[in-house]
């Protein structure tokens, strides 16, 4: 009953510290760019919502884990707590790291990308989960090389882009690299297999390129091939047709491939507008599958309802939101490839939140992807904040960057 109550108190500082965030959303029109001789100019806005959005997650791996007060949930919620600590200290490390050193190695970058992905196909190193080989196993640990490869390919996208924008934003031929890339990795996803992350991938450097304005012509022709693709992906495999099926109609078969989906359901309804409570979620008690992971949403929903949906909504919008101004700011700077990755890693972030929240309502299908910052999975958690120390970093570079050429406030 203690660590209830102590959750509860921190979920009030959470709904002050995350009210104070969201004032912050007026702010459309100006905004100070501070010199820092010897320190890191950060993005409070975007700092706040990111420890918010922890705090939150471990409140709710320690609600959807520890209902059954057995020692199992204890260890769910110890290691989720070790890798909150670790990504934060990468975190760190990497807002001390100039992004011209990822340039300089974007190379190298993709090739380790590639090869976390390939060597799940050796056997004996990889470990398999319903199915799916997506895990790495190390004895002591398993890392789900997605997560890794992901941002590794999305830092080479947004140094590709940086150093080749001129080509990129004029000729057909400029997309060639990036293309290749999206096929090969596409592949070797697909094989795992892993549906959900081939399209997030797919999306998020298609939007990077459209973003830093490649040419026309050249995105629509690669938009035209991702649907016929995406199409295609979804009748090759009987499961996934069978998911597009029980998602429009999950009650039909309620205890076969609709149950997931229509115990998310019966969580979400019964929060109401300001839910049971913390800790008082029902479904999450043998009835909600993965609800510490792809389904916690769900739970959150029951525990906090209606209002607690919609701050957990504000608190990523203002996420994303800053991460798109900090990409603004670092193309006003002419630092294309920091706004390339503030960019990608916003539009990857936003994405992978909407899609988790959309399959735990039923709006889509249901497709293995963590809810971002709150959902169980240390791979998951130190990918992410080593995104957010990278875009903390474009920030830092930007600010001082527009700093030195004499301008004190910009318009973000």
């Amino acid at each position: 009953m203690s660590l209830v109550a102590a959750h509860v108190r921190g979920i009030r500082w959470l709904g002050r510290v995350g009210g104070h965030g969201l004032r912050r959303l007026g702010d459309y029109g100006q905004a100070e760019v501070q010199r820092h001789a010897g320190g890191i100019s950060l993005d409070r806005g975007f700092l706040i919502a990111l420890m918010a959005l922890l705090s939150i997650g471990l409140v709710m791996v320690a609600s959807a884990t520890l209902g059954s007060g057995d020692a199992a949930g204890r260890g769910l919620l110890i290691r989720q707590s070790a890798a909150v600590v670790i990504g934060l200290v990468a975190m760190t490390i990497l807002l001390m790291v100039p992004l011209r050193h990822f340039v300089a190695m974007r190379s190298l970058v993709l090739l380790l990308s590639f090869g976390l992905l390939a060597i799940l196909f050796v056997p004996g190193v990889a470990h398999t989960v319903n199915g799916a080989t997506r895990w790495i196993d190390l004895g002591f640990i398993r890392l789900q090389a997605s997560e890794f490869a992901r941002l590794g390919m999305i830092v080479w996208m947004a140094a590709y882009l940086g150093v080749h924008l001129d080509k990129v934003q004029t000729r057909v031929r400029g997309m060639i690299g990036p293309v290749l890339v999206i096929m090969l990795a596409s592949t070797l996803l697909l094989l795992q297999p892993d549906y959900g992350n081939t399209l997030v991938l797919g999306a998020t450097l298609f939007a990077m390129a459209w973003l830093m304005r490649a040419q026309l012509q050249t995105m629509l022709m690669l938009m035209v091939a991702g649907a016929a693709l995406a199409v295609v992906g979804v009748f090759s495999a009987q499961y996934r047709v069978d998911r597009l099926l029980s998602f429009s109609n999950p009650f039909a078969d309620p205890f076969g491939d609709g149950y997931q989906l229509v115990n998310a359901l019966i969580a979400i309804g019964t929060g109401g507008l300001f839910g049971r409570g913390l800790g008082e979620s029902v479904q999450k008690l043998a009835y909600l599958p993965e609800a510490h992971t792809d389904f916690i949403f769900a739970v959150f929903a029951e525990e906090f309802g209606l209002f607690g949906v919609i701050a957990l909504l504000g608190l990523y919008g203002v996420l994303v939101w800053r991460g798109f101004v900090i990409a603004r700011l670092a193309w006003m700077a002419r630092h294309y490839t920091g706004a390339a990755l503030a960019w990608g890693i916003s539009v990857w972030v936003g994405m992978q939140s909407l899609i988790n929240m959309g399959v735990n309502m039923g709006l889509l299908p249901t497709k293995g992807l963590t809810l971002p910052l709150i959902s169980y999975g240390g791979s998951a958690m130190v990918a992410t904040l080593v995104a957010m120390g990278l875009v903390l970093r474009v920030h830092h570079e930007a600010s001082r960057a527009l700093a030195e050429k004499g301008g004190t406030e910009v318009n973000r």
